[in-house]
């Protein structure tokens, strides 16, 4: 019963965002926010429909759902651009993980101290779980028509690049607030972190780099086609997701390193089809997972934060990534509009998701943190839909009466393409 509403449900979602994706483009609206607000309508909070555990009793199958969903993303936005445009981002992405990602951490774990009042640990692994950026809700921004038009190649890279890269590399961070909030010591967490992060880089780099060589002599044979290459990469994604659980490394670096490596060593010529991928992830195969989180949201935990849910909310929306942005944008060498464009489109959510359920299996529920947690990710769910279509307008008519494009230090244009 369960499984036959849910496919009805995003039949009917896809079918209106396929039929309709021009005037969805152009409205305040996303998939994943259509899909979150079907769930709360269906799920046990009003209609009763979805009859679901809440995310207290549902985070191991959550988990699940999202490191699915994360390595078929990252996978494409591994392949989104050609392998010359990726490393002519490696400076900038470097800064990004380096010194925004813990300081978003960071920012996160302060607000949420100063908001709920909650202490150390909790903060903690609030501020690790929220601070990566989500690769699937930020793809709204940086893909299709309407984006390639109106933001730079430039300024689109960057997030996408950051956001595939930073799911992974988040783990040791989670991993060191876990030390801080439960029994895992300091030396232990270091150890299994670099662990985690050197097997990631070799098994995805090794893997990759020998599907896309085959790949690449097949095709030159002309042995395959679109189609099966389509298919073939996400079968790879699945392939080296599964891999790393059995050799407990970081699945969702693994995954990402595998697709730059795949398009390293691969063909790019293809790059449309593989675009397709992308495509068909942000718009469709997020629904399923944002309509069942809809219907597992944890409303009473919510009503008890009072007030400072609300403030913890807006905290994390505008103080966990849009001030290091700004503060940042001189040595990213963008303009301020391009600074503000990132620091806002930066958002929480499934990425968050993965690593709230990894603290719960490691640590056991603890409710404040889940709760706040999927408030956040539910809050920047809503932000983020209602304001990428009118922030990519915002955008342009910046790009429009600005000024002319201030020459960076190598000569080219702050915020150009490749």
């Amino acid at each position: 019963m369960f499984v036959d509403v849910l496919l009805t449900v995003v039949g009917v979602l896809a079918l209106v965002v396929a039929a309709f994706s021009a005037v969805v483009r152009r409205l305040p609206l996303s998939g994943p926010l259509l899909a979150l607000l079907a769930g709360v309508l269906l799920g046990p909070a009003l209609f009763g429909v979805l009859d679901v555990p809440t995310v207290f009793d549902g985070h191991r199958e959550l988990h699940e759902a999202t490191r699915l969903l994360l390595a078929v993303s990252v996978m494409a936005v591994a392949l989104r651009y050609p392998i010359a445009a990726v490393r002519s981002r490696v400076r900038p992405v470097m800064l990004l993980l380096v010194v925004a990602m813990p300081v978003m951490a960071l920012s996160t774990a302060g607000v949420a101290a100063a908001t709920l009042g909650v202490g150390l640990g909790a903060a903690a692994l609030l501020g690790a779980a929220l601070c990566p950026t989500d690769p699937v809700l930020a793809s709204s921004a940086v893909t299709g028509e309407p984006a390639e038009r109106d933001i730079p190649a430039r300024t689109r890279q960057l997030l996408s690049l950051e956001s595939g890269s930073n799911d992974g590399l988040a783990l040791p961070l989670v991993l060191a607030a876990v030390a801080v909030a439960g029994p895992l010591s300091g030396p232990e967490a270091l150890l299994t972190s670099v662990w985690q992060v050197v097997g990631a880089v070799a098994l995805g780099g090794v893997v990759g780099w020998v599907a896309g060589r085959t790949l690449r002599r097949e095709s030159a044979a002309g042995a395959t086609e679109p189609g099966p290459l389509l298919v073939f990469t996400l079968l790879l994604a699945l392939f080296v997701l599964g891999v790393s659980g059995l050799l407990h490394v970081d699945d969702v670096l693994a995954v990402f390193v595998s697709g730059l490596a795949f398009n390293a060593a691969g063909s790019v010529q293809e790059r449309s089809d593989e675009n397709q991928v992308d495509e068909a992830v942000n718009r469709f195969v997020v629904l399923p997972l944002f309509v069942v989180l809809g219907a597992m949201l944890p409303w009473s935990q919510w009503a008890e934060f009072g007030w400072r849910g609300p403030l913890f909310l807006v905290g994390v929306l505008v103080l966990r990534r849009l001030p290091v942005l700004l503060l940042l944008g001189r040595f990213l060498r963008v303009r301020r509009r391009d600074a503000l464009f990132l620091g806002w489109f930066g958002p929480v959510g499934v990425s968050a998701l993965l690593y709230l359920t990894l603290e719960a299996h490691r640590l056991g529920v603890d409710p404040t943190v889940l709760a706040a947690g999927t408030l956040a990710v539910a809050g920047s769910t809503v932000a983020h839909g209602l304001t990428s279509s009118p922030g990519r307008v915002w955008y342009a008519k910046a790009a429009r009466h600005g000024a002319d494009r201030p020459a960076r230090s190598d000569g080219r244009a702050a915020g150009s393409g490749p």
